[in-house]
């Protein structure tokens, strides 16, 4: 999975998950430019930062405009506070659909003709969140849902030169991990939710989104990877009083 140089441009890629996108590429030998609207609080090897907000379509577009080559975009960017649906505002879960949903829309719009002259591909960051019930994250569910069908759209409407992927991910240890999860204990507990036993590392989403693409991807298009440890075991299993010990 050498990417030797293709250049990648990773949006939301200064901290957490897309952090780890981008150190991932980095190290598979791809230049990488990371987006987002403020820098990195720690600087990330390899890799070159740009301020952009991917919700403003003309910013978006002059960002492109500039860009001599691309080969892979990585669309991470995205996330929502916890928020029930009723104690806020429609404006707020707008926003919510258009950072998630929308602005993926516009930067792969605006990236495709790149794409379309390299033969490359488009990972979407997706979310198990996605494809169950999200309470307290509902709009963001939504989203999700949608960019996980926007991918296999792109892959086929834009098929033979541009490959479209969606990584479904689950739970991630970040550096924010704590507002999710609480405190060490509290993601212990969690993690022992998850089938293999720990929160992905923002390592796990990097290598998924190298693997897809890389070569070794190359007949893989509008597909869904699932990149959640397992998922998530049954409630029944630990509520059913079959077979055990009383």
């Amino acid at each position: 999975m050498e990417l030797s140089g293709r250049v990648v441009v990773v949006t939301g890629g200064t901290r957490g998950v897309g952090a780890g996108i981008a150190r991932s590429f980095a190290e598979a030998g791809a230049e990488v430019v990371v987006c987002a609207r403020r820098p990195p609080e720690v600087p990330l090897p390899k890799a070159r930062f740009v301020p952009l907000d991917v919700r403003d379509a003309d910013a978006v577009g002059d960002f492109f405009a500039e860009l001599p080559r691309l080969d892979v975009l990585v669309n991470n960017a995205g996330g929502a506070p916890y928020r029930l649906l009723a104690d806020t505002g429609p404006e707020r879960h707008v926003r919510v659909l258009e950072l998630n949903l929308l602005a993926p829309l516009t930067v792969s719009l605006a990236a495709y003709e790149h794409l379309k002259r390299t033969r490359g591909s488009i990972v979407m960051i997706g979310s198990v969140s996605g494809g169950r019930p999200s309470p307290g994250a509902a709009a963001y569910g939504a989203a999700k849902a949608g960019l996980e069908n926007l991918a296999r759209s792109m892959a086929v409407e834009w098929a033979p030169d541009v490959r479209v992927n969606t990584l479904v991910v689950g739970m991630v240890r970040t550096e924010r991990s704590q507002l999710h999860y609480g405190d060490e204990e509290g993601i212990a507990a969690v993690s022992r939710t998850v089938p293999l036993g720990r929160l992905a590392e923002p390592s796990d989403v990097g290598a998924a989104a190298v693997f897809l693409a890389s070569d070794a991807a190359a007949y893989i298009s509008g597909a869904s990877l699932l990149v959640h440890g397992g998922g998530e075991r049954p409630a029944f299993l630990d509520a059913a009083t079959v077979n055990k010990e009383t």
